[in-house]
């Protein structure tokens, strides 16, 4: 995958002809210690990159930008949450140091570059964690007054919920938290507009309890992985891009012979148009530059 540069031109590059720029944007390990996110994050690079039909028709129509190890200097000293110099960088994102935060510093200019790009749609933003007390995968989103905005915020975790058995939409919350102010979902929530949704995705460090049963499963590296790539086959659901699959869809590998479960994650549907249609338009590019100066 190609560093960023000041031309983004080279982004459609992947693309079928004629196709609406859509980036989807992911990061990953900006903690160290969290270990799980890293094989979250390679399930889904392994997936996008490989042959799978599924695969080949979201390389033909969405951009993954992907940063897989935002803190390598702390992953390096085997730091559990902060950096060399100390710091826990998701407390950093509205004014990063390109001297003392130079990996949140580099990511946070291509993100703006990409949003004031007008040829180039940034629709989501997740970065992926992993998490000590709870159990499964869940999401972290934000709370907005417009209420369609919030709603329509909630489909894609309803939609990984129905794809992957270890996540939990119960435990997906939503908020604005002042502690968590400074955190990427939290900062790009309130920086970028209505048409960008923002996430954490959170992964138990230890197992997830299948529904409709009590007993917990511990996680493997390829229960991670897995769930990584359900993360990947979810924007085949959210932009409706089914039909365009070549051949009937080939599960992904199971870690285990047990039979899915029926989940109860029911979303709400337009007929005819992708989740990703139902979205106003984007501010003036102007009002977003004065946003991004303010903020460095």
């Amino acid at each position: 995958m190609r560093a960023g540069c000041n031309s983004v031109t080279w982004l459609s590059l992947n693309l079928r002809p004629g196709a609406e720029q859509k980036v989807v944007f992911i990061t990953a390990r900006v903690h160290p210690g969290e270990t799980p996110s890293s094989f979250v994050c390679q399930g889904i690079i392994d997936f996008l990159v490989s042959q799978h039909p599924i695969a080949k028709v979201l390389r033909d129509h969405l951009v993954f930008k992907i940063a897989p190890m935002l803190n390598p200097d702390g992953v390096y000293l085997g730091n559990y949450r902060c950096s060399l110099m100390g710091f826990d960088l998701n407390r950093h994102w509205a004014n990063p140091s390109p001297w003392a935060h130079p990996t949140l510093h580099g990511v946070k200019q291509l993100i703006v570059e990409m949003y004031n790009n007008p040829k180039i749609n940034l629709e989501f933003y997740i970065d992926i964690h992993a998490h000590s007390t709870m159990m499964n995968g869940f999401m972290y989103g934000n709370i907005f007054e417009n209420e369609e905005r919030f709603q329509r915020q909630a489909v894609f975790p309803k939609l990984l919920c129905q794809n992957a058995e270890d996540f939990s939409y119960s435990s997906t919350s939503f908020n604005r938290d002042a502690v968590k102010a400074g955190t990427g979902r939290r900062f790009l929530g309130g920086l970028l507009n209505d048409t960008s949704y923002c996430y954490t995705l959170e992964v138990s460090f230890y197992s997830y309890i299948v529904g409709g049963t009590t007993a917990a499963v511990p996680y493997t590296e390829e229960a991670y992985m897995k769930l990584g790539r359900n993360v990947a086959r979810t924007f085949l659901d959210y932009y409706r891009l089914n039909s365009l699959v070549e051949r009937p869809l080939a599960a992904t590998p199971k870690t285990r012979k047990e039979k899915l479960p029926v989940f109860k994650c029911t979303t709400q549907q337009g007929q005819g148009t992708s989740h990703a249609d139902r979205k106003p338009e984007k501010r003036s590019q102007a009002h977003l530059k004065d946003q991004s100066l303010s903020a460095q």
